[in-house]
């Protein structure tokens, strides 16, 4: 938190397109993105979005990057905060997926739903920086040290929540919520 004494410095140019270019389609649709759209919203000239991003195509991938890079962040984070030794990563997954308060997780979802359907209706391959993070995570969840299929399991469901969320298709009530939590915390037992 920053003392009301001082102020925080003003977002550098490419973080403010990318926020407005994020608000922009959390708002209206990628339909209503424009390189226009978001230099007005950014505060930006449009020769000055077009020096940081040249087109809507890298306007998208710079969203996207930006998102990868906070999952992973993210990822780092939930692990360190889990005690070291099997089933780690799954522990981390499943306090992402199921401990946070409903607001954190809408706002996540609400953010990546407007960057991954962005990206994925300009162009599929735009999602190579967010799989090659699930890439990562994958790896981690395979030397886990659980029961093979195990930490999938997990994975797969703390997904599945996640696309629910993002498609508003359905939110767990908190007696769900604990349910599913004591029945994927059985997957925890680490190889004998």
């Amino acid at each position: 938190m920053i003392p009301a004494t001082e102020t925080a410095a003003p977002a550098d140019a490419p973080t403010r397109i990318l926020d407005a270019a994020e608000a922009i389609v959390r708002r209206a649709g990628v339909a209503s993105l424009t390189l226009e759209a978001a230099a007005r919203e950014a505060g930006v000239s449009k020769g000055g979005l077009l020096y940081h991003f040249a087109s809507k195509e890298a306007l998208l991938a710079g969203l996207l990057n930006r998102m990868a890079h906070f999952v992973a962040e993210d990822f780092t984070q939930g692990l360190a905060c889990q005690p070291p030794g099997p089933g780690q990563v799954a522990r981390a997954m499943l306090a992402w997926g199921l401990e946070l308060s409903q607001e954190a997780m809408n706002e996540r979802c609400d953010r990546a739903a407007a960057v991954f359907l962005a990206a994925f209706h300009q162009d599929p391959a735009l999602l190579d920086p967010m799989r090659a993070v699930i890439a990562h995570m994958r790896e981690a969840v395979a030397a886990d040290g659980l029961a093979p299929g195990a930490g999938m399991a997990i994975m797969a469901a703390m997904d599945g929540l996640f696309m629910a969320r993002i498609f508003g298709l359905y939110t767990l009530t908190d007696p769900e919520r604990q349910a599913m939590r004591t029945a994927l915390g059985h997957l925890l037992e680490p190889l004998a």
